[in-house]
Parts: C-alpha cells; sequence; structure tokens
C-alpha cells in the first residue's frame, strides 16, 4: 500500500538487528548494510517463504468473501465491486528496496522512487492477478485508489505499471490518484454509492479508513482495535515492514528524516516492551 505520494523507508522487522552496536551517524553518511535500519524488513521481504504466503492467504481470503457476496447477490441488487490499494498491496516494491540498500540509504528517497515507477519496476504480489482476474471473471469491477505522486504523470505511469502486470481494470475510469493528499474517503465513498463493496484490499490502515491516520502508537492500536470484526472480513490487509503510517505514530511524520534523533526514536520503539533477565 501506498500511503502518500512518496515512501518513506525503514522497518523493525527482526529486533536483533536493532541490538547491534549502534552508533548515531550523520545525516549524510550512508549506512553500512549490518548497521542499515532497513536491512531486516528488506531481507525478510526478498527471501521469506512467509512473505508471499501471507499475500497468498490475503487473497484466497478476498475469494472467499467474494464468492459469499456472489451468492448472496440478487436481481436489483447494487453491482459487486473491490476497493484495492496499489504498491504494496497488487503491486510489489521489493526491487525498489534493494536499491536502498545497495546504495546505503535507510531514509526514503523520493528521487530514485519517482525513477523507478517510470522505469516500470513495480511487480504483481503473489497472487493478486490470479483474483482480480477472478473478479474480473465474475463480472467484480475492482477501482484501484493510490495516494502517489509524479507529477503530471502520476497517473500515466500507474498506469502502465498496472498493464505490464497484466492486471485487469487498468484504465482511467478504475483508476483514481491522490497526488496532494493520502486521504483516500472521499473517492471510496463515491464508489460506495454506486457499488456494493466486497472486501477493501491495503497494506496500510489508512487504505480502510483515514481515522487510523494519527500520530500516537497507543491510539492507533486502539483505533484499530475498535474495527477488529472488519479485518478478514471487509478489510484484508497485506504485510509491509517498510514503510506506512505506522511510521508516523513513531516519529509524528510518515517520512521521518535521516537523523541520530530519529535513529535513537526508532531503536526505542523497537525496545516499547523489552525482557530483563533476573541477576
Amino acid at each position: 500500500m501506498t500511503i502518500k505520494t512518496s515512501k518513506p523507508l525503514i522497518a523493525p522487522l527482526l529486533l536483533s538487528l536493532l541490538m547491534l552496536p549502534w552508533t548515531p551517524a550523520s545525516a549524510e553518511e550512508a549506512a553500512s548494510p549490518a548497521s542499515n535500519l532497513l536491512t531486516a524488513a528488506v531481507a525478510w521481504k526478498q527471501t521469506a517463504a512467509e512473505f508471499d504466503a501471507l499475500y497468498y492467504q490475503g487473497f484466497n481470503i478476498a475469494r472467499m468473501r467474494l464468492d459469499q457476496a456472489l451468492q448472496a447477490h440478487k436481481e436489483g441488487d447494487r453491482p459487486l465491486a473491490i476497493i484495492s490499494d496499489v504498491d504494496d498491496t497488487v503491486l510489489g516494491s521489493n526491487s525498489y528496496w534493494g536499491y536502498m540498500i545497495n546504495s546505503g540509504k535507510e531514509f526514503f528517497d523520493d528521487s530514485a522512487w519517482d525513477q523507478w515507477v517510470a522505469d516500470n519496476g513495480p511487480v504483481a504480489t503473489p497472487g493478486a492477478l490470479e483474483f482480480l482476474s477472478y473478479a474480473q471473471s465474475k463480472g467484480v469491477e475492482v477501482f484501484y485508489v493510490t495516494s502517489r505522486d509524479q507529477g503530471e504523470k502520476t497517473k500515466e505511469y500507474a498506469l502502465a505499471n498496472l498493464r505490464k502486470n497484466q492486471l485487469p481494470f487498468a484504465d482511467e475510469k478504475h483508476l483514481t490518484v491522490y497526488r496532494d493528499s493520502s486521504n483516500k474517503e472521499p473517492r471510496q465513498t463515491e464508489i460506495a454509492k454506486d457499488y456494493e463493496v466486497v472486501v477493501m484490499l491495503g497494506d496500510n490502515l489508512n487504505d480502510f479508513k483515514r481515522k487510523y491516520y494519527v500520530a500516537d502508537v497507543k491510539q492507533r492500536n486502539s483505533l484499530m482495535t475498535e474495527d477488529k470484526e472488519q479485518f478478514g472480513r471487509k478489510f484484508i490487509l497485506f504485510p509491509n515492514p517498510t514503510d506506512g503510517h505506522w511510521l508516523k505514530a513513531i516519529f509524528g511524520d510518515s517520512e521521518p528524516p535521516a537523523t541520530p534523533e530519529n535513529r535513537a526514536k526508532f531503536k526505542a520503539a523497537a525496545e516499547s516492551t523489552a525482557w530483563q533477565p533476573k541477576p
């Protein structure tokens, strides 16, 4: 899921990474592979069968929900539809994050992301093409809502990325781009007026509701818990340990700058619960 126009960075997937000897570096200094905050998360995304399995699991659940909706659908009912985020939901970004590791970068690089998008770097996530094609075969429309921003060519690039991967409904009607906001609710509400939305697909809570866009970890978790019955039912959530609005809850900013202070904040977040061995 893309979140906003650009993608932030980081991810504390394995706590052991952050427990290596740690020395604050200057904002300009490239991180070594051993100390780069991204390394563990990107390694997991690139190699773990579990990462792919979670995508298959998500799309399998989405198909179950779709089949249930198709069975219950009656003549005269609103047509069925699916609303999906784009990046890290139906299009994967692993090669971009591999570039970040190769370049010694820990925090999001806007210009590199824009070039990668223009170069048609995204590839379909595991199970995405099969599920979306199945929906199309059943007469169910798919609407993509993204908050990318590559300037005037944003929609052109997004359509090219979708078409390169042969994802259905890659056209002007079914793609909405919010360049200046990460709030997707206006378009989601419009779609829901004319269609019965079966499931929503995303890798970021903000892909489902705007209320999750808060700068407090406990508050965000509390808001999520209020909707816990929706996950696996209406909301299908995919894994993303490298970026998302969970960063805003830690830093107060979804795209925090590369500073020693922010590295310290990240380490503190990873230690929010920590076992202390007895003497």
